[in-house]
Parts: C-alpha cells; structure tokens; sequence
C-alpha cells in the first residue's frame, strides 16, 4: 500500500479531557490532439480534415513540432471503487463482529461484554482520531520528522473533495482519497484494537478510551509512515509489507506483550484455571476474521485487477496450512487438536500472510503457514510460562510472533526462484537484510511508545481493582451481565 496522493479516572474525567485536549490541538493546527504521424493505426473515429495548401503548411507544420504531448489524465474506474468499497468494509467485519467475537469468547463469563465493549470502543475512537489528525500524519509529506511521521496537510481531511484521487500501483488509475481514507481508517483502528487482548479481563474502561487516543499517535501512525509512504524511512529503503505484518502485527503485538508486563498477571494468574467461556464465540470470530482478511490482504492492492487475485489465493492457503499444522503439533505434542488451537492456527497464518501476500507465489504461502504454527505454539506455551508474563489471548505470541515470521519469510519467498515476484536482479540475502531492519525498527519503535503510554496509564491508574476481577468488569464497569442463567 505504497502510495502518494495526486495533490503533492481517575477514570471518566481522565479519558474525557484527554480526548478533548487532543481535538482541540488538532482544531489549532487546523486554522491541443495529436499530429497524423502521432495517431493510432486503428483510430476510433474519423474527422475530415481541412485542406492543407502551400501557404499554411510551414505553420502548419511548426505547430505539429512545438505543440507538446498531452499527459493522460488520471483514471478513476467504477470496478476499482467498488471493489474498494467492498474491501473497506470486509475490515470492518473483522472489527465488528470477528475481532470482538474471538476475544470475547476467550475470556471468562463475567468479563465477556467488557470485552466487546473495549474492542468496539477502541475502533470507534480509533477511526474518529484517524479522521482528524492520523491520516494526515501517516499520509502525507513529513513536516515534524520527515522519515518517520507526516505533516498537518489532511488535519481533519483538510483539502480533500469527492474530486480528490489517491494513486494506485498503475500510472494513470486512481480512486477517490475519500475511500483510500476509509480503507486505510480501518487498519488504524482494528491494530489498536488488537493491543487489549493481551490485557483483557483486568484494564478499566477509561484506561482503554485514553489508550485509544494515545497509543496510535505515538506508535501506529509513525510506522504507517515509515513503511506506507514514499519519503518514509523504511518505505525507502525497500522494505516490502504488503498489507502490514511489522505496521499492525509487530506494532500490536509488541505493545500488547508491553501491556501485559507493565499492567501485570490477572488476579489467579497461575494459582486457578481461567478457561475460555466460549469456544463457539471464538470459533465464530476467527472465521468472520478469516472472510475480513481477504479485504484486509486484496484490498491492499487498491485495484480490482490481477494483483488482487494472488492476496486472495495466498491468504487462503496459508491459513489452511497454519490451521492445519497448529492441530497436528497439538497432536503431537499433547495427544489432542483442540478446536482452540485450530481458530489460533487460523489467525497465526492469516497473520503471517499478511506482509507477502502479495509477492510470494502459492507455494510459498503454503510454507509459511506451515512453519507460523509451531513457532507461535512454542510461544504461546513454552516461552510465556517460562516468563511467566501474562498475555491473555497471545496477542504477542500470535500477531507479534508470526508478523516477524512474515515478514522475515517476504524477503525469501518473493524470490522468483521460489515461486515470487520479484524481479530478475532480486536478492534473497539483500531484501531479507532489509526485512529484518523493518522488523527491528517496528519492534523497537512499538517497545518505546507503548512503554511510554502503559507507564503513564499505570500513574494515572488503568488497573482495575481486585474486587472488580473478581465480580467480574461486566457488572462492574458496565451495570450489564452478557448472561443471566
């Protein structure tokens, strides 16, 4: 999703003048045809001429040679709106209902509607903060740190019109800024959203309004730059994302493992058994997340052509070969697939996808599906109860782990020589170098912001009280039960 665009508390009064604060420094910052030899050999129509006699042909024929070529003038194709129309609210679904869905069902009775309200909540900010000030500082020319953040050109989408366009991959096609606004909208706000897996069950309701206003500003909208925008750091340097393993994924999953140490462990972490409340919920989320994806991935492509269609086939051969292969090293290793694991697997290859969907070939998605699972197993088992650190759904273990799988595996497999499409001077050694600066860079930049941002919740107090885990944040938090029997 490279582009640029044509046109060069302690709780509720905590989270309320956070909010308001940021909108009102937004609010500030706002204040002639071609000649015969130049026709086509099959021309579409014909026009007489008028006749040419001795005296006009000198001029006639200097202003053939000085008339400069006409530039052809940006296209904007119904098929390609719509299809991005479509993909903008496939993400969308992956929100709402699929991202609530799974994690709700992960989580304990009692805390189910915390959760669906925390998610949904997170999104809507998310995509109200992207209107007014993200989308500029991600998408345009930089003005405060020009490699890694953009400036106030779109500071509450100043500028654009319903005759706006944003470039596509093709010269000469466009489609509205409008929609690449709320397409890339919705990648802002399922990321964040994504971040309070790893804290479910045990973060105040304002803690998370206030997490949502800041932590994308410090943290998504930077690397969205980097990566996404001609002039970024990583963007220059060739770093291939096609659909933002290391700017949603890493980013995410990093802060969310931040989240879980700085927050620290749910109350009978590790002394009692806190099952999932419902598998069927989650089973639900992860195939609406599945069908979302495909949005997610194509849409990436911003056209409705054949670079579309490859997205479409690795997203789902990958997640096959991931499902598939969580199951068998659960098998394996404890005697029984789970249905749990076969919704992880399928996340854990959607995931690790995601930054080569577009340039590794079938093939290639079928490998790293296959090798994503058991990686992500190894964490969300061995390494987390070694640790002993407390991610609640494996947001670091799942979207951060396999994002790096992703992302590192991009710089291998979009050789040609392993099914790819990369071009004929491509090197494994030099784009995978590459990748692995881009991993670093977004592991790194998500470590620190997130830090900054969980340590001054924590001051300003984002843990819910021992009484409230152990009645439950529904009843709590909300005065609502998700259930009554």
């Amino acid at each position: 999703m490279n582009l640029e665009l044509d046109k060069k508390p302690k709780g509720v009064m905590h989270a309320v003048r956070a909010f308001a604060a940021a909108a009102a420094l937004g609010l500030v910052l706002f204040a002639g045809g071609p000649s015969e030899a130049q026709a086509p050999a099959t021309a579409p129509a014909v026009v007489e001429a008028p006749a040419v006699t001795a005296e006009t042909a000198p001029a006639e024929a200097a202003a053939a040679v000085e008339a400069p070529a006409e530039e052809a003038t940006p296209t904007v194709d119904k098929g390609d709106v719509a299809w991005m129309m479509m993909a903008t609210i496939l993400v969308v679904a992956m929100i709402l209902p699929g991202l609530a869905l799974f994690y709700g069902g992960l989580v304990r009775a009692k805390n189910m509607l915390s959760v669906l309200m925390q998610v949904s909540t997170c999104a809507l900010i998310g995509m109200l903060c992207w209107a007014m000030w993200g989308y500029s500082l991600s998408f345009t020319d930089g003005t405060i740190a020009p490699p890694f953040l953009g400036g106030f050109d779109r500071f509450f989408l100043a500028g654009i019109t319903t005759d706006s366009t944003a470039a596509t991959f093709t010269d000469g096609v466009v489609i509205p800024e409008f929609l690449f606004v709320a397409f890339q909208m919705t990648f802002a706000a399922i990321t964040a959203a994504l971040v309070l897996g790893s804290v479910a069950e045990r973060m105040r309701f304002s803690a998370v309004v206030i997490f949502s206003i800041l932590w994308p500003l410090l943290s998504y909208y930077p690397i969205a730059h980097m990566v996404w925008w001609g002039g970024g750091f990583l963007f220059d340097m060739g770093a291939i994302d096609f659909a933002g393993g290391t700017v949603v994924h890493i980013n995410a999953g990093v802060a969310g493992l931040v989240g879980a140490v700085i927050l620290g462990a749910r109350t009978g972490y590790r002394a009692e058994p806190i099952p999932p409340h419902s598998l069927t919920m989650t089973y639900i989320g992860a195939a609406l997340l599945w069908v979302g994806w495909f949005g997610f991935n194509a849409g990436s492509n911003l056209e409705a052509t054949s670079g579309a269609v490859l997205p479409v086939l690795n997203t789902l051969l990958a997640t096959a070969a991931a499902g598939l292969s969580w199951i068998v090293t659960e098998w394996v290793t404890r005697g029984k697939p789970s249905m749990l694991g076969l919704a992880s697997g399928i996340i854990a290859g959607l995931v690790a996808i995601t930054p080569a969907c577009g340039t590794v070939g079938p093939m290639g998605a079928i490998i790293l599906g296959l090798i994503a699972s058991p990686i992500a197993v190894v964490f969300c088992s061995f390494v987390k109860g070694l640790l002993k650190y407390d991610d609640s759904l494996d947001v670091f273990g799942i979207h951060g782990v396999c994002g790096i799988v992703g992302a590192i595996g991009t710089g291998i497999l979009t050789a040609p020589s392993l099914g790819g499409t990369g071009g004929e001077d491509f090197s494994i050694v030099g784009q995978t170098t590459i990748q692995a600066i881009a991993v670093g860079t977004a592991f790194a930049w998500s470590l620190v912001a997130s830090a900054i941002v969980f340590l001054l919740l924590k001051v300003i107090g984002m843990r819910s009280s021992k009484e409230a885990e152990q009645e439950g944040l529904d009843i709590i938090e909300h005065g609502e039960r998700a259930y009554h029997h």
